[in-house]
């Protein structure tokens, strides 16, 4: 294992180091697969038609592997005295699950809002870093999150660590059902009521197949593409 500070950290620092890795990781995988970490973002784009169901289970199906493989990581990384219980998310004992839920549906909300908004390719004006929005929103989901639900925000944030351990609460539905929730009525009033699609019911369904063709001029989208990841 390695050698581990002995000082436990702060919520500043947690929820900076959550925040990083997370907007590292979009700036990294974003070009390449969308940057796909979270099935509820991923459910929610299901939903805002985004992408089709094949792509959405297979990606759900590699964000629980993979994060049980990064707990896993972790648990064999981190020495005994470190390794608590690999932070595995519970409630505080002062609030109940709904309001558990209610915390981690809103927190999902503004970061499902952000990831939506910084990344919509229709936008023609300035949107500044998608990465580091991502990674703010995160942050500040932890500065408010910890003290109420550990914050978990990604069900399979949750879901890696509670495998690793074997420790499952009775309340782990809370960091399933108040993601997804919060994400899902992100993407409803993002793509359906403030930008929504100019897309009949046929061209909505065959995107959810896998069989939609947009008539858009493909190259020009690789282009634009192209300059947003072009290192300045």
């Amino acid at each position: 294992a390695l050698k581990w500070p002995s000082a436990l950290p702060t919520i500043l620092q947690i929820s900076l180091a959550f925040g990083l890795a997370i907007g590292t990781l979009a700036q990294a995988l974003g070009p390449v697969s969308g940057g796909h970490i979270n099935p509820a973002i991923t459910l929610a784009l299901l939903v805002g038609n985004q992408i089709s169901l094949l792509r959405a289970v297979f990606y759900v199906a590699a964000q629980l592997v993979g994060a049980i493989a990064g707990a896993g990581i972790l648990y064999g990384l981190a020495p005994l005295n470190a390794r608590g219980n690999l932070a595995v998310n519970a409630l505080n004992n002062n609030i109940t699950p709904g309001q558990a839920v209610a915390v981690e549906l809103i927190l999902t909300f503004q970061l499902a809002l952000c990831i939506f908004s910084t990344t919509d390719t229709r936008r023609t004006g300035p949107v500044g870093s998608p990465s580091l929005s991502i990674g703010l929103s995160v942050t500040l989901g932890h500065l408010v999150g910890i003290y109420f639900t550990g914050c978990s925000m990604n069900p399979a944030r949750s879901f890696g660590p509670a495998v690793v351990m074997k420790r499952f609460s009775p309340a782990h539905w809370v960091f399933w059902v108040g993601p997804i929730v919060g994400a899902v009525l992100a993407a409803i009033l993002y793509f359906y009521l403030l930008f929504p699609n100019s897309l009949n019911l046929s061209e909505r369904v065959a995107i959810v197949k896998g069989t939609y063709e947009p008539e858009e001029d493909w190259e020009e989208h690789r282009e634009e593409r192209k300059k947003t990841i072009e290192l300045t």
